[in-house]
């Protein structure tokens, strides 16, 4: 069968055999019929909240959080139908705030396209920047002792509109929410303290778990030091429609837009796999290697001990070269390391998360990746080169019993599998 796979801004087709492999796909949800009045409709009919005119006071400093490139929320149309719903409220007293969380500024050019040049031309467009001190706020310790830095136009706002899409994620449970505030627009000490290894090694600490989640639950403690946020994030299907909208309480509203991604995303498989075929939901998402963790730990759900996971992630942006994730890697020389220098006392280091996700998926089974890289830069984040994933299933498959399995997740961790009796 063929099978395209969602790749870059388009799609890689790959040939996998009929009678032994599984396509794992999001439950289809149409798009709205009117994006632009669903969207209108939920600000006016929220979700255990009043309408969002209600919450604005004349005079009142508003900030918008938006998310970053890497994330594949329709900003384009979302944020200009929010402004246009705000049009009572003078530019001036209205700053959008790119949630980059750790990764970098957001360049104008990226501004424009990802926001319109109409908005950035008539509004204040911030990158939020987590080790910029002087842009930080402090609010006091979590009960761990982690330290609460958040950026001082969302803490100073009279309000926060958090925008953005839900989908499940690898340790945090379900993307969107409260994460808008925190990693969104926090400070490198507090995202370092929630996304510390133990937190991460944490068995809740996985897709579709919010309950019970170590980070999640740190994430809702943060989002609650702040005061009044209300919240506006979408739902997509693999075309980037928006399926559905959830405005109102920062959290009852989330949870909602929660339970209707789960319906969608989660897939039970009765057996492990021997080979598991992956993406990273394609463009912006796999826009780099540090993104692209979150396709291998889909992936390994579903795996069996010892059996081979294949990403196809295009990484146009290298993993990105000399960012802490290259740093910690290459520093290394395989996994296990990874793992032993992450248990050792005191060391804390950025994006020690990613590898950490990625050193455990190692842990069962052998990665190997599609991507533009060059195979250095590839084998110096201790993956194997792939160049044709057609041609290496069928070698692997040559190899195994009769009766080996093959998954294929086209959209990546849009579908979330899980084994009977798992999470």
């Amino acid at each position: 069968m063929k099978v395209p796979l969602a790749y870059g801004e388009g799609y890689l087709t790959v040939e996998l055999p009929d009678d032994r492999t599984t396509v794992i796909q999001p439950r289809h949800q149409p798009g709205l019929p009117d994006e632009r009045r669903a969207v209108w409709e939920a600000l006016e009919r929220p979700i255990e909240a009043p309408p969002l005119r209600e919450w604005i006071r004349p005079g009142m400093k508003i900030c918008i959080l938006f998310t970053d490139i890497t994330r594949a929320t329709p900003n384009h149309r979302l944020i200009p139908w929010l402004l246009e719903y705000l049009s009572f409220v003078p530019p001036e007293n209205v700053t959008l705030l790119n949630q980059t969380g750790t990764h970098r500024p957001n360049t104008r050019a990226e501004l424009e396209r990802m926001l319109t040049p109409a908005v950035v031309a008539r509004y204040r467009v911030v990158n939020h920047e987590c080790e910029k001190e002087e842009d930080l706020v402090y609010l006091g310790d979590l009960p761990n002792g982690t330290p609460v830095w958040l950026n001082r136009h969302a803490v100073e706002a009279d309000l926060r509109i958090v925008t953005g899409f839900i989908e499940p994620h690898f340790f945090a449970g379900f993307s969107g929410g409260p994460k808008g505030i925190m990693p969104g627009v926090a400070g490198l000490r507090t995202i370092m303290g929630n996304h510390g290894a133990r937190n991460i090694g944490h068995p809740n600490a996985t897709f579709g778990v919010l309950d019970g989640n170590p980070i999640w639950e740190e994430i809702r403690e943060v989002a609650l030091r702040v005061g009044p946020s209300f919240l506006l994030n979408v739902t997509l299907n693999e075309q980037r429609q928006i399926t559905g909208v959830f405005a109102g309480d920062l959290f009852r509203a989330h949870r909602v837009g929660c339970e209707f991604v789960r319906a969608s995303a989660m897939h039970r498989c009765e057996a492990p796999f021997d080979i598991v075929v992956t993406t990273n939901s394609g463009y912006p998402l796999d826009l780099n290697l540090y993104q692209g963790v979150k396709g291998m730990s889909a992936g390994a759900r579903i795996i069996k001990p010892g059996g081979t996971l294949i990403l196809a992630a295009e990484c146009r942006e290298g993993v990105p070269p000399g960012s802490p994730l290259d740093r910690l890697l290459r520093s290394v020389r395989g996994p296990e390391e990874v793992l032993r220098l992450l248990a050792s006392p005191g060391f804390e280091q950025p994006e020690q998360w990613q590898a950490q996700i990625q050193a455990l998926v190692q842990q069962r089974a052998r990665v190997l990746l599609y991507s533009s890289l060059p195979d250095d830069v590839v084998r110096a984040a201790h993956l194997e080169p792939c160049r044709d994933i057609s041609a290496t299933v069928r070698s692997l498959l040559a190899e195994l019993p009769a009766d080996a399995r093959v998954a294929a997740l086209p959209q990546g961790p849009l579908s979330i599998p899980y084994l009977a009796g798992s999470n």
